[in-house]
């Protein structure tokens, strides 16, 4: 029988989305409205306002005047401090509906939302890791270079408003990754959550509202990329792009934002290589953890997710019979069945993109398991089984392209110097995993891996650890120092102390 998260959206009592402009909330300036389908089951979830170009000048000016004329940016650091540890409690207190929320959002199962990088309880340790930054910004005060009585020093200073927009797939960290460091560094921000994943934001929105943030400091646009993202990419009001998603769209930020040279930060995907070497300690827990992150959750939807598994030939028999296994324990459904580990991919254009991959697939390499769309019970829904080609060459579309569905390509190789120069082989470079039970290895590899982290026998995303990738798969970092550098703009001060010219 096909299921329904009907009595879910009734027991949450789901409201309208409206904008939140200027500390008010409220439809789209035309009216307009999205309505949210549900990518497991196809149901109708609720309406959200639609907004325009009209809603992102508001918004705009709501954080530009909250900027310029508001208390926030120059705000004391206990205040500031306060305000953040506060929302990251309510966050805490609010874990199991933002995770249902999600669940109607995106069809993330409720057990996978409870796993640490993609928890509500990740996203408010990242609130308190930016907390403890705001009283520590500060610059230096260096010696005179040239002689003299005079004072040279340095300032680092919020960088303006900025425009973050978010993709679906992990709403709880991105929001995190990119509000909080705002916020710690005192800027102002648009926020623009992806239609597909919107309710779950708004309710982040609205906590962060009630521990008390003033009115103007985060202003929330719905709605579709175009108009609603191509405005705050373009806006002259605006600072600084953040933006989380594909590699396309990172393309048209830089070339859209050249015009005012906004600064920008931008996390735009990969094709992570696992790098499996003989002598692994556990060739089984390895193949789990590596298709359970193509598989599991998200189904393969994420960005850092190692879809490219090079492994030794010494132990490639052994890794392709561990990964069937796991392929098979994966299970689909209703998110909100605590047996459910794993989600539909999020609309129809992505099934039939996924879908057209693994037909590539079937011509470039041997599928060993998968490779159709889920029917009977799941039929109403977006469901692509778990996919495993082998004997994948590393320069097929499959191993080079970012599928972001639940696909592995399986590549052989025979050496350390060979596994690394596979690895290397691609546009992209932000995550990769090494699995071995040789320490000097492990620091070798890693060394010579060219991406942005590095997971040895496991891969973990920390708050205060920078996140980003190498080449294609983006500019700058979310996390730790990084992060906060990103939002602030630094400022030289010279200072004579006496009248004395130089």
């Amino acid at each position: 029988m096909t299921f329904t998260v009907q009595p879910h959206r009734e027991s949450l009592g789901l409201k309208t989305g409206q904008l939140y402009i200027g500390g008010q909330w409220g439809p789209a300036a035309d009216g307009a409205t999205w309505t949210h389908r549900h990518p497991g089951t196809g149901e109708e979830i609720g309406e959200f306002a639609s907004g325009g170009a009209a809603d992102v000048d508001a918004a705009v000016a709501a954080a530009r005047a909250a900027f310029d004329e508001g208390r926030w940016a120059t705000e004391r650091a206990g205040v500031r401090v306060a305000l953040l540890h506060r929302y990251a409690q309510l966050l805490r207190d609010h874990a199991d509906e933002l995770r249902a929320l999600q669940a109607l959002d995106n069809s993330v199962p409720i057990s996978f939302g409870a796993i640490y990088a993609t928890s509500v309880g990740a996203a408010a340790d990242v609130f308190d890791h930016h907390a403890g930054w705001v009283d520590k910004i500060g610059g230096q005060t260096l010696p005179p270079y040239q002689g003299g009585d005079h004072l040279a020093m340095t300032f680092r200073e919020p960088i303006g408003v900025v425009s973050a927009i978010l993709p679906w797939n992990a709403p709880f960290l991105l929001f995190a990754q990119k509000v909080a460091p705002a916020l710690a560094a005192g800027c102002t921000i648009v926020l623009k959550p992806s239609e597909y994943c919107t309710f779950s934001v708004l309710r982040m929105v609205e906590l962060l509202v009630e521990a008390g943030l003033p009115e103007g400091v985060l202003n929330v646009v719905t709605g579709q990329g175009d108009p609603v993202g191509e405005a705050m990419i373009t806006h002259p009001g605006v600072d600084k792009v953040s933006f989380t998603g594909s590699r396309a769209v990172g393309k048209h930020i830089v070339e859209a934002s050249a015009a005012t040279l906004k600064r920008v930060s931008l996390e735009l995907g990969g094709k992570s290589p696992a790098l499996v070497f003989g002598d692994a300690g556990n060739v089984g827990l390895a193949a789990a953890t590596v298709v359970g992150a193509v598989t599991m959750g998200l189904s393969g939807q994420a960005c850092v997710a190692n879809t490219r598994a090079l492994v030794h030939r010494d132990v490639y028999d052994e890794f392709i019979g561990a990964a069937q296994g796991m392929a098979a324990a994966v299970t689909y459904g209703d998110p909100f069945d605590a047996g459910v580990i794993s989600a539909p991919l999020i609309n129809e254009k992505q099934l039939d993109r996924v879908l057209g991959y693994i037909e590539k697939g079937k011509e470039e390499g041997r599928l060993v398991t998968g490779g159709e769309r889920l029917g009977g019970d799941l039929a109403a829904g977006n469901f692509v089984a778990p996919t495993i080609f082998a004997d994948v060459d590393n320069s097929a579309t499959i191993a080079q392209e970012e599928i972001f569905g639940p696909v592995l390509a399986v590549v052989p190789f025979s050496d350390e110097d060979e596994a690394i120069a596979l690895a290397n082989d691609t546009e992209y470079g932000l995550g990769a995993g090494v699995f071995t039970s040789d320490v000097q290895r492990a620091f070798r590899v890693s060394r010579k891996l060219r991406a942005g982290t590095v997971g040895v026998n496991g891969f973990q995303i920390e708050p205060h650890l920078p996140f980003g990738g190498f080449k294609q798969s983006g500019l700058g970092r979310e996390g730790g120092r990084s992060a906060i550098e990103a939002y602030t703009e630094e400022k030289s001060v010279f200072l004579p102390l006496t009248d004395e010219m130089m």
